[in-house]
C-alpha cells in the first residue's frame, strides 16, 4: 500500500530563543518519487527528517500521514506509525554495538510485526545486495563506517515500509557503494514508496526526482 506524507504550515524551533525553521512550509512528498532535501548548513535538513518521522513535534503546523495529522497524535500512536510505516537511515548509523549485524537489521521488522523466519530471508537478501553477506555475524565495531551506513539502509528497508527517510545516506561511501545505495532507494521509490533524502551531495540531488530547497 502506498502512503502519503505531507506538511502543512510547518514551523519548528528547538527552544523559544532559537531560530525558527521552515517558515510555514507546505509540501507533499509524492509516492514513487525520491525527494532530495537540500540547502545551506543550519537550514534544518536533518531536523525536518526528524519532524517528518514523528520524532520531533512541530512548533506550529502539522505532519500528515495518509491525511491524518499524525504529529498531533498521542505518543503510543506515533510510535506505532513509526514502527509500521517508516524506515529511517540515520546519519551516524545508530547501530547497537552489542548486536550482530543480522540482528540489528532484523529488529525494525520485528517491531513492525513481521515474522522472524520471513524477515531473515529478507535480511540475507539485503545484506548480499549491499556487499555485506559475509559480515552478517559481525558487530558494528568490526565493520567500517561505510559498511555501517549500508547496514543502516538495510535496516530501513527490511520491513518494506511505505515511507523511507534517509539522512546523508551516501556520506561515508565511495562512489561505487554510493551508487548502489542510491539504486536501492530509487527501487524503493519505483515500488510506490515515499523516499526523502537529506543531503548536500550534488550527485544525490542530481539523481532525485524532486528537490526541496530549505
Amino acid at each position: 500500500m502506498n502512503h502519503e506524507l505531507s506538511v502543512r504550515d510547518l514551523r519548528f524551533r528547538y527552544r523559544r530563543s532559537a531560530q525558527e525553521l521552515f517558515d510555514g512550509l507546505n509540501h507533499t512528498f509524492r509516492p514513487g518519487v525520491v525527494t532530495a532535501l537540500t540547502g545551506e548548513s543550519g537550514r534544518g535538513k536533518s531536523t525536518l527528517l526528524y519532524v517528518l518521522g514523528l520524532l520531533l513535534t512541530p512548533t506550529a503546523g502539522a505532519v500528515l500521514v495518509d491525511g491524518e495529522r499524525a504529529s498531533e497524535l498521542p505518543d503510543r500512536r506515533r510510535s506505532s506509525l513509526r514502527a509500521t510505516r517508516f524506515g529511517f537511515v540515520f546519519q551516524d548509523s545508530e547501530l547497537d554495538p552489542a548486536r550482530t549485524i543480522v540482528d540489528s537489521v532484523i529488529e525494525p521488522g520485528l517491531y513492525g510485526g513481521g515474522r522472524r523466519a520471513l524477515l531473515r530471508a529478507r535480511v540475507e537478501e539485503l545484506l548480499e545486495r549491499f556487499g555485506l553477506g559475509e559480515r552478517a555475524d559481525h558487530r558494528p565495531g568490526q565493520i567500517s563506517g561505510g559498511q555501517a551506513q549500508r547496514v543502516a539502509l538495510a535496516r530501513a528497508l527490511v520491513g518494506s515500509p511505505g515511507i523511507i527517510l534517509a539522512d546523508e545516506p551516501t556520506g561515508n561511501l565511495d562512489p561505487v557503494n554510493a551508487a548502489n545505495v542510491l539504486d536501492a532507494l530509487d527501487d524503493a521509490a519505483a515500488e510506490g514508496r515515499v523516499v526523502v533524502i537529506a543531503t548536500h551531495d550534488p550527485v544525490v540531488v542530481g539523481r532525485a526526482g524532486e528537490v526541496l530547497r530549505l
